[in-house]
């Protein structure tokens, strides 16, 4: 492997980060186009509709806070869905993200020259494509140049938006016509629940910062408070701007208009107004670009990483710390697009493409809890669970039905390139084993999993928590821990130690034995139900020993106490003192978790052991 792909992307975006890139790839043409659009199908009741689709949204921004707290890497639902179900779904998955999030990006490029006509209505559509390549390759420098100043530019936008939006709500509510919203629902449930689906995909936007895990301080914190934040703060101003707007225009003028935010901007504010929101428009629209290249360029470096493209896509600029390739090519593809194909023809597949991203990572989800890898510890857990999952899957074949046969047809056509892709690229090149493989092995009852993705989720969570390892991680790494399979009396097990460390510490192993049953027999060992912690000081210097021993069955330490199924042995010499009540008071650290027994005991083999304990949070002596 290329020294490139060890590389790590710096971790520089906050909380506030996360909420303005979340916020951002949100709001744009779902407010301030399609309002008009759903409303000529379901009357003043639009404002259910959203309210309703950003609920069917939770499972899917469920599932991507829980896989991104537990797996915080570059690459966002591509990761999550190759991890858990294999490379060829990977390889879909990670197409299907980079290509749905270009579309949309470069729409919203398109869109802020469509909004420059109601400023300035000379505008043409050669001026339209130019604007929006302008705005493409200004953005592609931003993100080139720094993913902080990337954030710093998108937190300025996205407040300077809710605060456009702010003033048309907090002003618009003062000459609302009470009358506008009867009757409240004039076609009938059945074209409110078709309006869902048109609105639901307003609210996609939410997962983008997921992909931008690998560069989020304290991802365990900031990905949940900031995406969370993100849906609540979005949905409210969805809600209450469309509100306002149903109440401020008059059927006729809402009903297809293609901005009605506008609109109802010159109802309170006069052609200030309206020039005003068609600003709020612009930011919006611009908001959702920039937070697109950031997110959509993380798709390409992360499968160049598991060698699903080539090399030169994970290449990290090591000036500016930044995916300088991977970026490029995400704008030259978004510029593409915006100066010769159809755009909203290809933004009906992008979104029928995000469904079925959105169904791919619930499952994800589902398949990393019951795969029951023990080095899978999200800091979120998504609630219902299995059935809040289950909801969404249901829901979202419901959705992706009504996209039609046209962006079905053509979403079908783009998963066999992708395989296809796969197929020939690959040529049969060894991959991890997913997730998936675990569910099998649980089933079957054999080894064939292996540990190559609980390894990559260790190394993961020693990134994430920022473990730095002190002296008795260094012991445990390189201790020795047995697995009793059967029960055993206390001598048989201070015999089986005193054989194992005896000629570790250069002494007699009678002798060690001797000095264990004494220790024991002074008072004994096991701290509490099920664990215990002999340790005894032998003589010489410079000498420390750690064994580790599980047995399910149980060894019975004493006639008081339950059988023993955790032990840790720790011998050293009278100089290695204070190390020694370090090492007891990690041990006692680690043990005290709630969910120590429990993970100890369904450990599956000795290094699913020494990971439990490498991985634990405690106090650390750097």
């Amino acid at each position: 492997m290329a020294n490139f792909k060890n590389k790590k992307l710096l971790r520089q975006l906050s909380a506030l980060d996360v909420f303005c890139i979340s916020t951002g790839a949100m709001i744009s043409s779902g407010l301030f186009i399609l309002p008009g659009i759903i409303y000529a199908k379901v009357g003043p009741a639009v404002i259910l509709a959203y309210i309703f689709a950003g609920l069917f949204i939770l499972p899917a921004l469920f599932a991507k806070v829980e896989l991104a707290t537990a797996m915080p890497k570059a690459g966002g639902s591509y990761f999550f869905i190759e991890r858990s179900m294999g490379s060829a779904a990977g390889t879909i998955g990670g197409f299907a993200s980079w290509f749905s999030l270009t579309l949309k990006s470069a729409f919203s490029l398109v869109g802020v020259g469509v909004f420059m006509t109601l400023i300035n209505p000379g505008i043409t559509e050669g001026h339209i494509k130019f604007i929006a390549i302008f705005f493409c390759l200004l953005f592609m420098i931003f993100n080139l140049t720094s993913v902080k100043l990337t954030g710093r530019i998108q937190i300025f936008l996205v407040f300077l938006l809710i605060g456009t939006l702010s003033l048309y709500i907090l002003r618009g509510v003062m000459l609302i016509n009470v009358h506008s919203y009867t009757p409240f629902m004039p076609f009938g449930k059945r074209s409110l629940f078709l309006a869902i689906g048109m609105v639901f995909i307003s609210f996609g936007g939410i997962t983008k910062a997921a992909s931008i895990a690998e560069e989020i301080k304290n991802p365990s914190k900031n990905i949940p408070y900031g995406m969370i934040l993100s849906f609540l703060v979005v949905l409210l101003l969805y809600v209450l701007t469309i509100f306002v707007t149903v109440g401020l225009l008059k059927q006729d003028e809402l009903a297809h208009s293609l901005t009605p935010i506008s609109t109802g901007g010159y109802k309170i504010f006069g052609t200030l107004g309206s020039i005003i929101m068609a600003f709020a428009g612009i930011l919006a629209f611009v908001s959702t670009a920039n937070a697109g290249i950031l997110s959509a360029s993380r798709f390409p470096l992360a499968m160049s990483r598991d060698h699903l493209l080539p090399d030169f896509f994970a290449k990290i600029n090591k000036r500016f710390n930044t995916p300088h390739f991977s970026i490029i090519f995400t704008g030259i593809f978004m510029m593409a697009f915006i100066l010769f194909l159809n755009l909203e023809n290809l933004v009906k597949v992008a979104s029928t493409l995000k469904i079925i991203l959105f169904m791919f990572v619930i499952l994800a989800s589902i398949i990393m809890q019951e795969s029951k890898i023990l080095n899978y510890k999200p800091t979120f857990s998504a609630p219902l669970y299995p059935w809040l999952p289950i909801a969404g899957i249901i829901s979202y074949g419901f959705f992706l039905y009504e996209m039609g046969s046209i962006a079905l047809l053509s979403t079908s056509i783009f998963i066999l390139f992708s395989m296809l892709w796969y197929k020939i690229y690959l040529k049969g090149t060894a991959m991890r084993k997913s997730a998936l493989v675990h569910i099998v092995e649980r089933v079957t009852a054999k080894e064939i999993a292996g540990n190559s993705l609980a390894n990559e989720l260790r190394e993961i969570l020693k990134e994430r928590d920022e473990i730095v390892e002190d002296r008795f991680d260094e012991l445990v790494k390189k201790c020795e821990i047995i697995d009793i399979g059967k029960q055993i009396t206390l001598i048989e097990f201070f015999t089986l130690v005193s054989n194992k460390l005896a000629k570790q510490l250069n002494i007699n192993t009678k002798q060690l034995l001797d000095s264990l049953i004494i220790r024991e027999e002074e008072s004994t060992t096991e701290v509490r139900p099920g664990l215990a912690i002999p340790h005894i000081s032998i003589d010489g210097t410079h000498k420390f020993k750690l064994l580790i021993a599980r047995c399910e069955a149980g060894i019975n330490f004493s006639n008081d106490l339950p059988p023993v199924y955790v032990a840790f042995i720790l011998i050293g010499s009278p100089d290695e003192r204070n190390f020694h009540l370090r090492a007891l008071s990690a041990i006692a650290q680690i043990t005290q978790d709630a969910d120590f027994d429990k993970n100890w005991l369904r450990a599956k083999n000795i290094e699913e052991l020494r990971d439990i304990l490498l991985l634990a949070k405690r106090h650390r002596n750097k």
